[in-house]
């Protein structure tokens, strides 16, 4: 990528609730060419996409949880900045439901922590479709189905563990318990 260091790639907004990941990420990238501002909190990043109405950003690296909140809800205000804008959702609790959402909202990309900086550019830049060449084919573990059960009816319900644990009857400290685990690695 040092062929990109002179470039100008254009502006780019990063957007995590973890200061030391926001800050490394934040230097790498303008490193790599990008024009780049961050902000830690959804209503931080609303707030610098109103002052650069005149210049939206041209990219967004969006975590997908902001201290409680859902970045989900950043994707709106991006696109309606920047109908071209370059979204990638990056999450440390990667789903098949979320990455769902995530593209129907309008993200372009979605990957899962840890990622390096080079993927995340690739990723940014790369005009294509995503790469159904590098789809796995692979069936899913049993403790992957239901993890990704658990989290497409949690997404169903707002968030609501007592809504979730009764629309999966179970109860509400066992549907606690699962989501306190992180997914296991298939």
């Amino acid at each position: 990528m040092s062929d990109a260091l002179s470039e100008d790639l254009g502006h780019l907004l990063v957007v995590d609730d973890d200061l030391v990941f926001n800050r490394v990420l934040s230097r790498a990238l303008a490193v790599r060419g990008f024009a780049v501002e961050s902000a830690t909190s959804l209503e931080q990043a609303m707030a610098l996409l109103a002052r650069t109405a005149v210049e939206p950003p041209e990219y967004a690296v969006v975590d997908l949880n902001l201290a409680g909140c859902s970045g989900l809800k950043l994707v709106g205000a991006l696109r309606a900045a920047n109908d071209k804008c370059r979204i990638l959702m990056l999450t440390g609790y990667a789903s098949i439901a979320t990455a769902v959402d995530a593209i129907k909202l309008g993200a372009s990309q979605y990957l899962a922590k840890p990622v390096d900086t080079d993927t995340i550019v690739k990723t940014l830049l790369d005009d294509d479709d995503p790469d159904d060449a590098a789809t796995s084919d692979e069936t899913l573990s049993v403790s992957r189905l239901e993890w990704e059960h658990i989290q497409r009816v949690l997404g169903e319900h707002e968030g609501n563990i007592s809504a979730t644990a009764r629309a999966l009857k179970m109860h509400r400290r066992t549907l606690q318990r699962k989501l306190a685990k992180r997914p296991l690695k298939d």
